[in-house]
This record gives structure tokens, sequence and C-alpha cells, in this order.
């Protein structure tokens, strides 16, 4: 029996009824299948979409919205569950039978992939997983860019991208039917919890820092479920430089990255007449400043891309050749234009201790002497932590950064790593403190180590109004 057919037995439920919970209603319905949805919210829907109009276009779908509904969930055979709820929560952990089968719209999608494997007549999409802490983003929208230069079909997806379900659902409904070659997934840890039956080609963890504790409890409990991504692929993309991301699984094929000189067939960092240079084995590759995302870190998220490009049998050299063309995105140390002199640097996605710490170390070291006098690197932070725990930032404050202003509900405990007084109430104050003590030539950060939500709508809004008060403060256009 196919999966289709044993849902069309079962009473389905989709909770959530946001990004994700919507994709897995246009493709139950698409399947012509009858299921139930339930928000806790009253209006879940984004824009002027309202509850008539989702009754009008799926009239197979019961919607239930303001609470979570405990008749709905202890009835449901199948829960397909978004990943920003967490099912240990009250109101829906003790109503979920033993029986019942959770899942995401990620592990749906894998499932029916696999189906795919044994048909004669469809070939199944194959699969390129990315996680981590930090850089994700970054890597999986480099590798669509370097398959796209390369001639290969290949689309983003998972926490990134459209959301998996789609691809299916417009495929079922014949808006697309040249459907890609490759899927680059973009994997959060939420979205891990649920994903068992992925069969990729190769999967990767980026790092593993501080991050959604208030989820997830400990860093053991965090560690494990990014790891649980290493068992659903033939290759793990492994970085040296962080043991939290090695694979326990000793029979799996292992391919590796990090900052030092590669070993046979592994990625790393060499250095070709003083200058730091991307490296496969003994294979000079390109030097680092030929690229634009500066920073070691940045190092490294091109070797994961090189290392996963290559797991799929791309070329190499062909991939080397395309770098140099992604610019990156928005929010993740992106330079913001001025005419003072001062490098100023939005990297409002930095959500986490982690991504801040690659932020310092990595700008640290574009640090030079300018007439006898050493650049400065001047850090904004603050904002909800999280729970998490500062105290790896102590390091690279004290080695690094010669300012550090804060603001936001976590300020303060970030403020005590350095001793510091440059405490502000809004972004606007911090970039007129900024910009008192910087001097030409000094590289001002906004790398907040925290999520937005405290002072923002999200990290894009925070990083645009952190754009919009650089503009105001310099007089650039």
């Amino acid at each position: 029996m196919t999966l289709l057919a044993d849902f069309k037995n079962k009473q389905i439920l989709v909770l959530g009824a946001g990004i994700t919970g919507m994709s897995c209603v246009r493709y139950l319905s698409a399947q012509g299948l009858c299921f139930t949805v339930n928000d806790s919210r009253t209006q879940p829907f984004s824009g002027d979409y309202s509850e008539q109009q989702f009754s009008d276009e799926f009239p197979n779908a019961s919607l239930h919205l303001g609470q979570w509904h405990s008749e709905l969930i202890t009835n449901a055979d199948i829960i397909l569950i978004s990943p920003g709820i967490d099912s240990a929560i009250s109101g829906i952990a003790q109503h979920i039978s033993a029986d019942c089968r959770v899942m995401g719209d990620v592990e749906l999608f894998c499932l029916l992939n696999n189906e795919r494997i044994n048909k004669p007549d469809v070939n199944p999409i194959q699969i390129l997983a990315v996680t981590g802490s930090n850089g994700k983003s970054t890597v999986v929208s480099l590798l669509a860019y370097l398959a796209d230069s390369l001639g290969i079909k290949a689309e983003l997806g998972g926490n990134i991208g459209q959301p998996v379900l789609d691809i299916f659902t417009k495929e079922i409904t014949g808006q697309n039917t040249d459907i890609p070659v490759v899927l680059i997934l973009e994997l959060s840890s939420f979205q891990l919890e649920t994903l068992t039956s992925m069969q990729a080609i190769a999967t990767s963890v980026l790092n593993v820092s501080d991050d959604h504790l208030d989820r997830h409890q400990n860093m053991e409990n965090y560690q494990g479920i990014k790891q649980s991504i290493y068992p659903q692929g033939n290759i793990a993309v492994i970085n040296r430089d962080d043991k939290a991301t090695h694979t326990v699984n000793k029979s799996q094929t292992v391919l590796s990255f990090g900052s030092d000189a590669p070993a046979k067939n592994q990625f790393g960092v060499t250095r070709v007449k003083g200058k730091a240079t991307l490296a496969f084995a003994e294979q000079s590759l390109i030097t680092l400043d030929e690229l634009p995302l500066a920073g070691m870190h940045n190092a490294l998220n091109y070797l994961a891309t090189l290392a996963l490009g290559y797991s799929a049998g791309w070329s190499l050299t062909a991939m080397v050749n395309n770098l140099a063309g992604f610019t990156g995105l928005a929010h993740r140390c992106q330079k913001i234009a001025s005419d003072d002199g001062i490098t100023w640097i939005n990297d409002s996605k930095a959500t986490n201790v982690g991504a801040t710490i690659a932020a310092i170390n990595g700008l640290a070291q574009t640090l030079t002497m300018q007439n006898g006098v050493k650049q400065s690197l001047i850090l904004i932070a603050g904002g909800d932590g999280k729970g998490a725990d500062f105290t790896p930032l102590s390091e690279p404050l004290a080695a690094h950064v010669s300012q550090l202003i804060t603001l936001g509900k976590d300020g303060d405990k970030i403020a005590e790593l350095a001793q510091s007084d440059n405490k502000v109430t809004s972004l606007l104050t911090a970039v007129e403190k900024a910009k008192v003590m910087a001097k030409a030539g000094d590289i001002v950060l906004l790398s907040p180590a925290c999520a937005s939500l405290d002072m923002f709508k999200n990290f894009g809004d925070r990083g645009e109004q952190f754009i919009a008060a650089v503009a105001k403060v310099t007089g650039a256009s």
C-alpha cells in the first residue's frame, strides 16, 4: 500500500496554519483527501485572507482556530505539525495518542520521494541537506547559485525557499511538470525533530552553538537533534574545526572541511605566496581575497559548499570558477555603503552567540595597521537571548572588540562580560554612539547574538532599521 492510500483511511490533522501548514493543506487538498486544520491563533493567515476564503478554497478541510483542540488531537491518526510548534508543550503532548504518527512536512515529502524510487515513469529528487547553528542559509543559497551556474536544475526548500510539499502539489495540479533534479534543503533543529526518512546524497552539520535552548533544554539534546541528519545521507560532510559536528557512525563515508591544511580528499585552507587559499587535498583552488564574503567563517561556508557539491558529483573546477559571482545574503555580514571611511556591517541575522563569535573572529582577521594605529572593531549586540549562555563571548570580546554597545532585553548580560557601560535603548542611539567612537578605517558591527522579537518584528526588520540609522547618522544616500 502506498502512503497516500493509507492516508485515505486515516484521521489527518494539520497543526498550524502558517506557511508550512498551508503547504500541507494545499498538498492534501490536491490529493482529494479529507483533513482537519487546527491553530491556536484566532487569525493565523497573512494579509486579508479569511476563514471563509479558506473554506471556499479547501472544501475537504475543517478549520478550527483560537486554541489547541484536545479532541481533534486525541482522535488524530496522523498529525502534520509545523516546525514552529513544539509538540511537547502542554495542550498538545498529553493529547497525542500512542499510535498517532506525528511528522513534519519535510518528512512527508521524503516519504513520498522515496516511493518514486521504484516507479518506472518518475525519478526521485536528489537531496543535499544542510543544518547548523549558523551559516546554513548562506551555504544552501550558494549551492543553489552554483547549481544554476552549472546548468543543474535545483530548488531551495525547507527552512528557506519554498515549502517542499509545494513541489509535488504543483506537479499534481499541472502548474509545474518539470520538477527539480536536486532539492537543496536547509533544515532547522525544529524540522529535524520530526525527520527520519530522508535519503540524501550528502548531509552536513556546519557548526553547533547555543541556540533554541528554550525549546531543546540543553546542548546535549540540541547537538543530538542536529546530528540526526547524518544517518539520513550517504555522505556526512563535517567541520573539522567543530567537534560537535562530527558523526559517530564509523561506517559512513565522511568528507570534511576546516580552516587547516587539508589531508587527502578533504577540503581546507592553505597559504599560497602568503595568501589564504581554499584547497582540496594538495590542490589550491582560489585565494580568499578573490571572493566577496570576508572572514574565516565565510571561508568555511565556501568549503562546506564545495564539499557538498563535490559529493553530488558537480565539477570542482566549474564550482570554483563561479564562486566569486555570489555576493551573499542580506543581514549576514552585509557591508553598508557610507562615505565616512567607517566600515558598517549589518549582521542582524546573528541571532545566537555562535554567529556573533564567528563574525567577530572572522572580521578581526581583516583589521590592519593604518598610520601606525590598528583599526578597531566596535560591536553592537543585545536582544532576546532565548536562555543562551553568553560566556563564550568573553574571549572574542576581550581579544578583538575595542568598544561594546548593548541594547535589548538581555543586553545587560552581554555588557557584564566586557564591563561595558555603553548601554542604549534604541538602535539609532547605538549607531549615534558608535559614530562618535569610530574613526576612519574602523569597523562597526551589528551582530546581536540574540533574537530580535523583544524590539523588532524580526531580524530583517532589525537589519533594515540599522541600515536606515547608519544612513541618517552618516548622511549617506
